[in-house]
């Protein structure tokens, strides 16, 4: 029986740590794949396997500069997952803002003393 693809989309690909690691070395802008092989510490066929994918699902792109290829990252591809942690962000923030305003009330009640505890 085939195995079904993982990588179908931006949230399967960056489920792989390495391809996270690549992404964030590509945040600083365009790399060879050896370059990128070397810092990870990875062989240069492992690295362009991952590459690979990372392309194929719009979080990377490659342009070619006299005989290198170069490795780009694709932001676009990352707004799905942007969209969908968005939904975490407004749930923190609120969290967030009813501790601090319970931590408010407790400053306004002021210290305890040792008959309160």
């Amino acid at each position: 029986m085939a195995r079904a693809a993982t990588t179908s989309d931006a949230f399967n690909a960056i489920a792989e740590p390495r391809r996270r690691d690549i992404l964030v070395l590509l945040r600083g802008g365009e790399r060879p794949v050896t370059d990128l092989a070397r810092d990870l510490e990875m062989t240069q066929p492992q690295a362009s396997k991952h590459l690979r994918v990372l392309r194929e699902v719009g979080l990377v792109r490659v342009r070619g500069a006299g005989k290198q290829r170069l490795y780009g990252l694709d932001a676009r591809g990352l707004r799905p997952i942007h969209e969908w942690v968005g939904g975490f962000e407004r749930f923190w923030s609120e969290s967030f803002g009813r501790l601090d305003e319970y931590l408010q009330e407790l400053k306004q009640e002021g210290p305890f003393d040792d008959d309160d505890q």
